[in-house]
C-alpha cells in the first residue's frame, strides 16, 4: 500500500501520496515543483478545497514535504487515567490535546511528556504506544510554517489539581469521560480528530 500524508491547512487536508490513482477527484500538484504558498493562500481564500501533491518516488515524499516549509516538530498525547477519562485541553477557543514544539536534541517522548505536565499539571506519566503523527500548517510571525506533531497514548495515577498553562493561551485543562471526549471533538482541530479513527476513545486500562 502506498504511504499517504495528511497536510492540514485549517480544516482541509492536503494529500501528499505517491498513488494519485485513489484520488481521482483531486486536483494534482508535482510534490517536487509546486509553490506550496500559493497553494495554501489558495485554500485559506476558498479557492481550493481538493488538493494532491504527488511524487512517483515514495522514498522522496517526507524529504520533499519537509523543504517546502520551515519544519518544526513537536510532541503531545492523549492522556487517561485510573478512571479511564482522557486530559484534554481548551485553547483559543477549541477543545485541544496537550502538545508542543521539542527542544533542540531532545526526543519525541520526552517532549510530549514535558509538554503535557507544563500544559496541565499533570503528573506521573506513563508512555502506552504511539497513536500516530500529524502535519499541519501554522502562521506564526506573519510566516508559515509546518508542524509535525508526534502524538502517543499514555496512563497516569496522577489525581491532583490540574493548571491550565495561561501563557500558553490554555484557559481549561480537564479530564472527560468518553462520551464528553467525543463531544468535545466536535469543536476541536481536524489534525486532532485524525487520531481518533482506530477508536482510540474505547481503550481501557488494564
Amino acid at each position: 500500500m502506498a504511504q499517504m500524508y495528511k497536510v492540514f491547512v485549517k480544516d482541509v487536508a492536503i494529500i501528499v501520496t505517491s498513488n494519485r490513482d485513489e484520488y481521482p477527484d483531486y486536483e494534482v500538484f508535482s510534490l517536487k515543483d509546486v509553490d506550496l504558498l500559493k497553494i495554501i493562500k489558495k485554500i485559506e481564500k476558498g479557492k481550493l478545497k481538493k488538493v494532491l501533491l504527488y511524487s512517483k518516488n515514495e522514498k522522496k515524499l517526507l524529504k520533499r514535504l519537509h523543504k517546502k516549509l520551515p519544519l518544526v516538530k513537536a510532541g503531545g498525547g492523549l492522556v487517561m487515567n485510573n478512571e479511564n477519562k482522557f486530559l484534554f485541553i481548551h485553547r483559543n477557543g477549541k477543545w485541544d490535546l496537550p502538545k508542543g514544539k521539542a527542544n533542540r536534541f531532545e526526543g519525541m517522548r520526552k517532549t510530549a511528556k514535558r509538554e503535557i505536565e507544563e500544559e496541565t499539571g499533570a503528573k506521573k506519566l506513563k508512555m502506552i504506544k504511539k497513536l500516530g503523527r500529524t502535519y499541519h500548517v501554522f502562521n506564526r510571525k506573519s510566516a508559515l510554517k509546518l508542524k509535525l506533531t508526534h502524538w502517543y497514548l499514555l496512563e497516569t495515577n496522577y489525581s491532583g489539581p490540574l493548571e491550565p498553562q495561561a501563557e500558553e493561551g490554555i484557559d481549561i485543562a480537564t479530564w472527560l469521560d468518553k462520551s464528553e471526549a467525543e463531544k468535545a471533538l466536535e469543536s476541536s482541530y481536524s489534525n486532532i480528530k485524525e487520531l481518533f479513527p482506530d477508536q482510540t476513545l474505547n481503550f481501557k486500562r488494564r
